[in-house]
């Protein structure tokens, strides 16, 4: 599989705070890459990195130019008008005709089971319904890379189970209106392990701004072969990390 990311001793300063240290990288189509590490390990800022939101400060970053992506924070940014308007926009700004990007809009909103609330005002919607809308709006861009940062961090066991299982089917299935298959790369942030199970090929944990462990996920919960890769690593899966 080609290279759709390459990170050659990246690194990222927030003036004098070194979020990335000597990152290097290579992400290819098709894979589904976690992200774990405490908080402030630097797991934001490579997914930042990756999308183009911030540069290297030193190091190299490297991107397929025909990658489409979108990225889902958080806590996402929903604007003042309706559900249905909030996935439109996003093509409209990308040159689609208005009644043709409501009409796109209502298919992405019934992909994620959001029809009936279609004429909702957005921000009314509850946590979950939130981030379902905000991964319908990134389906309709027909992005070939979603990249997550905590998706459901903050949401109630219900709705993790929703939107996990909207990711899993969006990163199984083709990209919409590709002309053959296209297989959709995945990366994300996650605390939850059992998530990182669930949907990860490939684990990459950081510690201070390092990659101190990248490898499969079967290797990665293997704790004998994880310790002899990453005491730290270890550690963290272990829930013992100070």
């Amino acid at each position: 599989m080609s290279a759709l990311f390459e990170l050659s001793n990246a690194e990222v300063h927030y003036r004098k705070v070194r979020a990335l240290s000597g990152v290097s990288l290579s992400i290819s189509a098709g894979e589904s890459v976690a992200l774990v590490g405490a908080n402030g390990s630097g797991k934001s800022t490579l997914l930042r990195l990756l999308h183009g939101l911030v540069s290297a400060t030193a190091g190299h970053r490297q991107c397929e130019p025909q990658a489409t992506q979108a990225m889902l924070f958080q806590r996402p940014f929903m604007l003042r008008t309706s559900a249905q308007n909030n996935v439109a926009l996003g093509l409209w700004l990308r040159g689609v005709r208005w009644s043709e990007a409501r009409a796109v809009a209502l298919d992405a909103l019934a992909r994620v089971g959001l029809s009936p609330l279609a004429e909702r005002q957005a921000k009314t919607l509850s946590g979950g319904q939130q981030q379902r809308l905000a991964l319908a709006r990134a389906w309709a861009l027909k992005p070939n890379v979603l990249l997550l940062d905590e998706p459901t961090a903050s949401l109630d066991p219900h709705a993790k189970r929703e939107v996990e299982q909207l990711i899993a089917e969006f990163t199984q299935s083709p990209t919409p209106g590709a002309a053959s298959y296209q297989p959709m790369t995945l990366i994300f942030a996650s605390h939850n392990l059992g998530q990182v199970k669930r949907l990860a090929s490939r684990v990459v944990y950081l510690e201070g701004g390092r990659v101190l462990a990248d490898l499969p996920v079967k290797a990665f919960f293997d704790h004998d072969h994880l310790r002899s890769v990453s005491e730290a690593a270890d550690l963290f899966v272990r829930g013992e990390l100070a």
